[in-house]
């Protein structure tokens, strides 16, 4: 008789188990509508998921991201395609030249890529554009990038690979210094140069540009003529004061060009000390200034162009060209892809 019950009891127990529902795996919370300022919970996450839909690190926001697994990997090597004939990859800072531990932490990541050249967003020389400041902010982290380099971290490169963008601390002692220390085409305020697949446009985004930063400016007439006469794969337009920012400075409505229509394929910004990635008329925007400069938070919520946004530690963008795609990267100091999008190839040779 015991046994019989025995033999029930554990019956009763196996039944039981099976119908003990398994865990439900995590997943990340989407954002709230625009205009709604409850943020959602951070996921733990660093990486994008294997299906290619953006999760989101401590700190950040992802709304609806449209990013891919395709670039590189978390320690930044290299694509499978990157090696590609006529293939690009070149790397994007901001906000970076302020002789800190965390620009150095930035500047050795960047290194350890092996870009092609570096493109920068603004704000190279803190705090006031000095002379006396601009080689131990630049080249004491950059100067093997420099072309006719003439500081004492070392030769410099052969030919120019270092194509920044003057920011508002540039403008502190009128710009000057930045002209005399940098070699660069046309003004060198506002240029164009060929590099491959891409075609970089830099601007001159300060209300102090003589030329105007207007759309209707001589600037502004200036790139719609060079943008409509391209003929690059990607024609990538960067300047420092962003038209699109959630974070502490907000946007700089002037600047909000009809880049898309003029033929550009993406539009870089610093200015704001975070990493904000937008869609604005069907083209990607970007807010990218943790190059070394203390981190802003986000005082506003995010916009309905918004798709990712990071401020949790220091970084750089990693963009990889093919003529198949062009892939944005956004790596942390600590190695991570915190953001990846991958967009078709706009190839019209």
């Amino acid at each position: 008789m015991r046994r019989s019950l025995w033999l029930i009891a554990l019956a009763a127990l196996a039944h039981c188990k099976r119908q003990e529902p398994e865990p439900v795996p995590a997943r990340a919370t989407d954002i709230a509508p625009a205009g709604n300022r409850n943020e959602p919970r951070p996921v733990s996450s660093a990486a994008p998921s294997a299906s290619g839909a953006a999760i989101e690190p401590a700190g950040s926001t992802v709304i609806a991201s449209t990013s891919r697994q395709s670039g590189p990997t978390d320690a930044g090597e290299p694509r499978a395609d990157a090696n590609r004939p006529g293939s690009v990859r070149f790397a994007v800072i901001g906000d970076y030249g302020a002789e800190t531990p965390a620009e150095a932490a930035v500047a050795a990541i960047v290194k350890s890529w092996r870009p092609d050249f570096v493109i920068t967003l603004g704000d190279n020389n803190y705090p006031d554009g000095e002379a006396s400041t601009i080689d131990v902010n630049i080249g004491r982290f950059y100067a093997d990038f420099i072309g006719n380099y003439r500081g004492r971290f070392g030769s410099g490169s052969t030919e120019n690979r270092f194509w920044p963008s003057p920011g508002n601390h540039d403008w502190v002692s009128g710009l000057g210094p930045y002209l005399a220390y940098f070699t660069l085409p046309g003004n060198e305020r506002y240029y164009d140069v060929e590099r491959g697949l891409v075609h970089l446009y830099a601007l001159d985004s300060d209300p102090h540009e003589p030329d105007g930063v207007s759309a209707e400016s001589r600037q502004g007439a200036w790139l719609k003529q060079h943008l409509h006469a391209s003929k690059s794969c990607y024609d990538v337009v960067y300047f420092h004061h962003p038209g699109y920012s959630t974070s502490q400075h907000g946007p700089t409505f002037p600047m909000r060009w009809p880049f898309r229509v003029w033929g550009a394929e993406v539009v870089m910004a610093g200015h704001d000390h975070t990493y904000e990635r937008f869609d604005v008329d069907g083209i990607p925007y970007f807010v990218n200034g943790l190059g070394g400069a203390p981190k802003y938070d986000f005082p506003e919520p995010a916009t309905p162009e918004t798709k990712f946004r990071y401020n949790d530690e220091y970084g750089a963008m990693l963009v990889t060209a093919t003529t198949t795609e062009i892939v944005y990267d956004f790596f942390t100091i600590d190695g991570k892809k915190r953001d990846t999008l991958s967009v078709p190839g706009n190839c019209r040779r």
